[in-house]
C-alpha cells in the first residue's frame, strides 16, 4: 500500500506567512485610533446647479465660433423648449385647487402617482431653467460677436491697416519673457480699450477690446489712462477676448490722467516695488509680484523655475491670496465677537480693498470670487453649498462676460476652485486628527487643485512637474505671511513708511525662501518630464489625477482597504464554490488556509509509478557482452 509522502519542509514557511498575514491584515481592518470623527452625517451634495452651468458655458463657447444668425436661432429654441417645459412642469404641480389638495392626501396616504408627477416637474423646471440661462448666455455672446466682428474696427483689424488709435488702459502692463540674441528685449503687453482710430484719412469712433505690445515706454502705463500711439493691427488668436492686437510703433502720447482711485492703486504698487527692491536678490524681486502682482522686477531664471515646478500661480493675484485676505479679515472680526453678518460684511470690505489695492483687473475679481467660495467650502464644510455658489459665480460671469468661455485661465480658476470644494475638504476628513488642521488643509488644497488643473495644464504645456506638489507644499507655509504682512505693508507704506518697512522684512525672507524651493526643485533631475499632446494627453493626465487621489484615499484608510480586499477574496471563495472541482484549469481555494492557488489539470499519468530523480543516479542500462552478436 502505498504510503502519502510528507510535504516538503520549505513549503510550512509560506503557509504560516500566509495565516499571519492574514491575521494581520484583519487586524488592520479594524478602525485605527486616532482618526477624525466621522460620527456627523454629511450632508448631501446639491447637484441641481450643475446642468444650467454646463448648459451655459456650452453655449458661451459656441457663442464665440458660431455665426449669429446661426446663435440666434439655437437661443429662440432653447427658449420655445424652456417655455413647453415650464407649461409641463406647471401641469405636473399640484397647486392650490381642489384637484391638487386631493392629489398632496393622496401622496400622504402612500397611493397615487402624485410624488412622481411631482418629481417629474421638478425635472422639468431645473431643464427649463437651465436652457434659459443658456438662451440669455448666448444671446449676450452673439451681441459681443456682432461689436467684435462687424464695422469698421473689425474690416481694419482683418485689413491689419496701419492707424492711430486713441486708448483708455484697463489693466496694468505685463512684461514679456521674450529671450532675443543675447538678451531679454523688453516688450510690454497692455490691456486697453479703443474708443477712437484715424485710418486712410477717417476719424472712427467705437469702442473695441484690444491688446497692445509696445517697447519699454509702456511699462509705465497706468490703467484708466487715456494714450495716443500709431501702430499696426492685426486679428487676435482664435478664443480670445480681445478684438484684435495693436503692434505699436511709437511711443504713447498722454491725453488723460487715470480717476482718484486707479491713480492711488497705481502708486500703492509702484511705491510697493521701489520698497521692495532694496531687499536686494530674488526677494527684491518676487516680493511684489507675490503681494501686488507686479512682476516688471522678476529675475527671469527665476521665473522659469518657477514655471517648471508649477508655482507661476504664486506670482500673480489669485484665489489663495483673496482667500488669505478673507480669512484673516473674518478671523479678526469674530475675534472682536463681531456677529456672522457684521464679520461677513466686515470681511467683505475688506476684500474689496484689497482688490483696488493690486487693481480690480477681470482675473483679480474672478480670483477674489473663486478665493471667497473655496474658503467657505474649506472652512464651514459646506461641500453642497460650495458647489452651488461656484456654478452661481460661473453663471453670473458667463452671463456679464461670455469670452471668458474660452479662457483658460478663467478654466483654471474654475477646476482649482471645483477641486477644494469637491476633494478638499473629504481629504482634509482623511488624514488623522492629530495632524493639525493647518496643515491638513495645506496638504488638501494643493493637491486637490493639482490633481484638477492637471488635465488642462497638459494641453498649455505638454510636459509633467514631476515636483510640483512637494514644491506647492513646501511653499503654501511661506505664502500666508508674505499675503497677509505684505497687504498691511502695502497699507502702512503712504503713511508710516517706517512701519511698513518693518513688516516688509519677515514677508521678504519667506520670498526668498520661496525662491530658494522653487530653484531647488527646478535643479533636481527629472523635474520636468514629457507628456503627449493634445486630447490624448488631456486624458492620460485625467487618469493619473484619479489614480493619484485613489492612492491617497487607499494610503489614508488602510483598514478599509483591507476590508475591500477581504471581501473581494471571501466574494471569490464563494464563486469557487459554486463552480465544479473537474472544471480544468483556474483558481481552488485551500480550505483551512485562506489562500488561493492555481489549478492543473492532472496529465493522465499513473502517480504510483517512481519518476527518476535528477539528483540520483539512475538504474544502470545494461549492455551487451564484447563479441556478442
Amino acid at each position: 500500500m502505498a504510503t502519502r509522502s510528507p510535504r516538503p519542509p520549505q513549503y510550512v514557511p509560506l503557509e504560516a506567512a500566509a495565516r499571519l498575514s492574514l491575521h494581520l491584515l484583519r487586524l488592520a481592518a479594524r478602525d485605527r485610533p486616532g482618526k477624525r470623527p466621522t460620527a456627523e452625517r454629511r450632508p448631501r451634495t446639491d447637484i441641481r446647479l450643475v446642468p444650467p452651468a454646463l448648459m451655459a458655458w456650452a453655449t458661451a463657447i459656441a457663442g464665440n465660433w458660431l455665426p449669429v444668425a446661426v446663435l440666434a436661432g439655437l437661443c429662440a429654441g432653447m427658449a420655445t423648449v424652456a417655455g413647453l417645459l415650464l407649461w409641463r412642469a406647471g401641469r405636473a404641480s399640484p397647486g392650490r385647487t381642489r384637484a391638487g389638495r386631493l392629489m398632496e392626501a393622496r401622496e400622504r396616504a402612500g397611493k397615487g402617482r402624485a410624488g412622481k408627477d411631482r418629481a417629474g416637474g421638478s425635472f422639468h423646471a431645473t431643464v427649463a431653467v437651465a436652457l434659459l440661462i443658456s438662451a440669455a448666455t448666448g444671446a449676450h455672446a452673439a451681441v459681443d460677436a456682432s461689436r467684435r466682428d462687424a464695422g469698421a474696427i473689425a474690416e481694419a483689424v482683418g485689413a491689419r491697416a496701419a492707424v492711430v488709435a486713441e486708448l483708455e488702459i484697463t489693466g496694468f502692463p505685463r512684461k514679456l519673457s521674450t529671450h532675443g540674441s543675447g538678451a531679454v528685449s523688453d516688450r510690454w503687453a497692455v490691456p486697453a480699450t479703443l474708443m477712437a482710430m484715424a485710418h486712410g484719412g477717417l476719424r472712427v469712433e467705437g469702442e473695441a477690446r484690444l491688446t497692445v505690445m509696445g517697447g519699454p515706454a509702456w511699462g509705465p502705463a497706468v490703467p484708466g489712462q487715456r494714450l495716443r500711439a500709431a501702430g499696426k493691427l492685426r486679428p487676435a488668436p482664435p478664443g480670445e477676448p480681445a478684438a484684435g492686437i495693436l503692434s505699436a510703433s511709437s511711443a504713447p502720447a498722454v491725453l488723460g490722467d487715470p480717476g482718484i482711485w486707479q491713480a492711488g492703486t497705481s502708486a500703492l504698487r509702484r511705491n510697493f516695488t521701489v520698497a521692495a527692491a532694496r531687499f536686494g536678490g530674488d526677494a527684491g524681486g518676487l516680493l511684489p509680484g507675490m503681494v501686488t502682482g507686479d512682476t516688471s522686477a522678476l529675475d527671469v531664471d527665476l521665473e522659469a523655475a518657477m514655471k517648471t515646478v508649477g508655482m507661476t500661480h504664486l506670482t500673480a493675484v489669485s484665489g489663495a491670496n483673496c482667500s488669505l485676505v478673507l480669512g484673516a479679515l473674518l478671523l479678526a472680526a469674530r475675534s472682536l465677537r463681531l456677529s456672522r453678518t457684521a464679520a461677513a460684511a466686515a470681511s467683505l470690505a475688506g476684500l474689496g480693498l484689497f482688490v483696488l489695492m493690486v487693481g480690480p483687473d477681470p482675473s483679480v475679481l474672478r480670483a477674489a470670487l473663486m478665493g471667497g467660495i473655496g474658503l467657505a467650502s474649506v472652512a464651514f464644510g459646506r461641500a453642497g453649498r460650495g458647489l452651488s455658489l461656484l456654478c452661481v459665480a460661473v453663471i453670473g460671469l458667463l452671463l456679464a462676460q461670455p469670452v471668458l468661455a474660452t479662457s483658460f485661465g478663467f478654466l483654471l480658476s474654475v477646476l482649482a476652485t471645483l477641486g477644494i470644494v469637491v476633494t478638499g475638504r473629504r481629504i482634509i476628513d482623511w488624514l488623522p486628527a492629530r495632524v493639525p488642521r493647518w496643515a491638513a488643509a495645506g496638504y488638501a488644497v494643493p493637491l486637490s487643485a493639482q490633481l484638477f488643473c492637471g488635465p488642462v495644464i497638459v494641453l498649455l504645456q505638454p510636459q509633467f512637474s514631476t515636483y510640483a506638489l512637494p514644491a506647492n507644499m513646501a511653499a503654501a507655509v511661506l505664502v500666508a505671511p508674505v499675503t497677509l504682512l505684505g497687504s498691511a505693508a502695502v497699507a502702512f507704506l503712504p503713511a508710516i513708511p517706517a512701519a511698513a518697512e518693518t513688516l516688509m522684512a519677515a514677508p521678504a525672507a519667506c520670498t526668498g525662501a520661496v525662491a530658494a524651493i522653487a530653484r531647488y526643485f527646478a535643479s533636481l533631475p527629472g523635474a520636468v518630464l514629457p507628456w503627449p499632446e493634445g486630447p490624448f494627453g488631456a486624458a492620460t493626465m485625467g487618469l493619473f489625477s484619479a489614480v493619484a487621489l485613489t492612492t491617497v484615499w487607499l494610503a489614508l484608510h488602510p483598514g478599509a482597504a483591507v476590508r475591500g480586499a477581504l471581501a473581494a477574496h471571501a466574494r471569490t471563495v464563494a464563486l469557487l464554490e459554486r463552480l465544479p472541482r473537474d472544471a480544468g484549469r483556474g483558481l481552488d481555494h485551500r480550505s483551512g488556509h485562506g489562500t488561493l492557488r492555481v489549478r492543473n489539470p492532472i496529465s493522465g499519468r499513473n502517480h504510483a509509478w517512481l519518476l527518476p530523480r535528477p539528483k540520483e543516479p539512475g538504474p544502470r542500462r545494461r549492455r551487451a557482452p564484447p563479441g556478442a552478436m
